[in-house]
């Protein structure tokens, strides 16, 4: 999960400062629209550091959200995991592909009481901090919140291989042509210039247009969430 489009930052759990502020803007901007929802959406954000896309499931009152940041130009892709009962967060699990790798895990009854915590680096295990925990809620509890407004607003999150006739191959097997501005194209096509395979496009669209999100090398459908296993 690495060769992404420029930029540079530091793990996931540093990135979220100004989440609330686009989550209020969002939400204003969502009002208007229909409240019935999917239960599988995707969505995401360009942040000034990098670019985090969002898979969240809403079934039978359990909120299920991953969540992959990818730094714009240095730094470690991350990958974050959370469950809530409700509105209970259940699990927090953080991945953070650096060298070596960070595995955080930690569970939590349904009464909202820690119930398990371990952190783990180079197979090392280690035990969490009660500031540390209560830093990963408050994060979680963002996250949520900039994922409800993303959701209300319908900013969907599109990802495939590109082609020569500039359309895309999505993950889900449709052929579409993203309504991308020309910077974007030209950016996605100096990339396949260096590139001996199609190379991977993420980006999202609204009713206010669209916007590209990442340019890769690597395939993204092979690891994207999938609704029925998700």
């Amino acid at each position: 999960m690495n060769s992404f489009i420029e930029g540079a930052v530091t793990p996931l759990l540093s990135i979220w400062r100004r989440t609330l502020a686009l989550a209020g803007v969002l939400l204003l901007s969502a009002c208007s629209h229909n409240s019935s929802l999917p239960p599988f959406t995707a969505s995401g954000y360009a942040d000034d550091q990098g670019a985090v896309r969002l898979w969240r499931k809403d079934v039978d009152g359990e909120t299920h959200l991953f969540a992959a940041f990818s730094p714009w130009r240095s730094g470690n892709t991350s990958t974050s995991e959370y469950r809530w009962q409700g509105d209970t967060l259940t699990l927090i699990e953080l991945n953070v592909y650096s060298k070596p790798p960070e595995h955080i895990r930690a569970r939590f009854d349904d009464h909202g009481e820690l119930s398990f915590m371990q952190r783990e680096v180079d197979g090392q295990k280690q035990q969490l901090s009660n500031d540390q925990i209560a830093l990963y809620r408050f994060r979680a509890e963002q996250l949520r919140l900039t994922s409800d407004a993303l959701r209300h607003g319908r900013v969907v999150l599109r990802q495939g291989r590109w082609h020569a006739d500039q359309t895309v191959t999505t993950c889900e097997g449709q052929t579409l042509k993203p309504d991308l501005e020309p910077w974007a194209i030209s950016r996605i096509q100096r990339r396949q210039n260096h590139s001996s395979l199609e190379v991977s496009i993420a980006w999202l669209e609204a009713a206010e247009g669209s916007q590209l999100l990442l340019i890769a090398n690597e395939d993204f459908c092979t690891w994207q969430p999938n609704e029925k296993t998700f």
